[in-house]
């Protein structure tokens, strides 16, 4: 058990949440500078076709560095219908996906203004489904080598990703594509339901 700092990100990768359970305090870093092509707004789920990115528009610049809790999204485009009905299409015939989705539907019909605060609520709707206490912190400054912590935030760079050696679940087309490891932790709980706890308790990051 240690103490370990990660980022909030949507809908979390499956090593995220492994980091997350497997700790004893948890600090989720509120004061970085925003990155494009992360895992912040994006987070992958398996369909028909294999590996299937959801990314949320966000209104950024790079000309000057933005916080990440500073960065808006962009609701022009119904963007949380077409994610939703790409969860419905990958995940309506796994096996908990009917328990869990009135829990989800909400983050996809209410609007939010800033990511952080959006990505907080998709994160307390995790806790929730798994049944773990939602007990963190958060940072009060950045610090690019923070002390006393295990430092995880490297798990939010999906360019950067460490291949990580998860035992296989059952995942609703793995006989066309076969097991794609580290999907965001909806593609675990649609599928394992209850016992997704567990399973991130058994896996261990590389």
């Amino acid at each position: 058990m240690y103490r370990v700092l990660v980022h909030p990100t949507y809908f979390p990768s499956i090593a995220t949440f492994v980091a997350i359970v497997n700790a004893k305090n948890v600090t989720f870093e509120v004061c970085d500078n925003y990155q494009k092509q992360t895992y912040r707004n994006r987070m992958f789920i398996y369909d028909a076709n294999g590996k299937l990115p959801l990314t949320i528009p966000v209104v950024y610049s790079q000309k000057n560095r933005q916080l990440y809790k500073d960065i808006v999204i962009s609701n022009d485009e119904n963007w949380q219908d077409l994610h939703w009905k790409s969860i419905q299409s990958a995940y309506s015939s796994s096996p908990f996906f009917e328990f869990y989705e009135y829990d989800f539907l909400p983050l996809f019909t209410e609007k939010y203004k800033y990511l952080l605060d959006f990505n907080f609520k998709c994160l307390e709707t995790i806790y929730d489904s798994l049944e773990l206490p939602i007990e963190f912190e958060t940072t009060k400054s950045f610090e690019k080598k923070p002390q006393n912590f295990q430092d995880y935030r490297y798990l939010a760079d999906n360019r950067k990703e460490i291949v990580q050696d998860f035992k296989p679940y059952v995942q609703v087309f793995d006989d066309k594509h076969g097991f794609i490891p580290n999907l965001s932790i909806l593609d675990l709980i649609c599928n394992e339901g209850p016992n997704a706890t567990l399973y991130l308790e058994a896996q261990s990051l590389l």
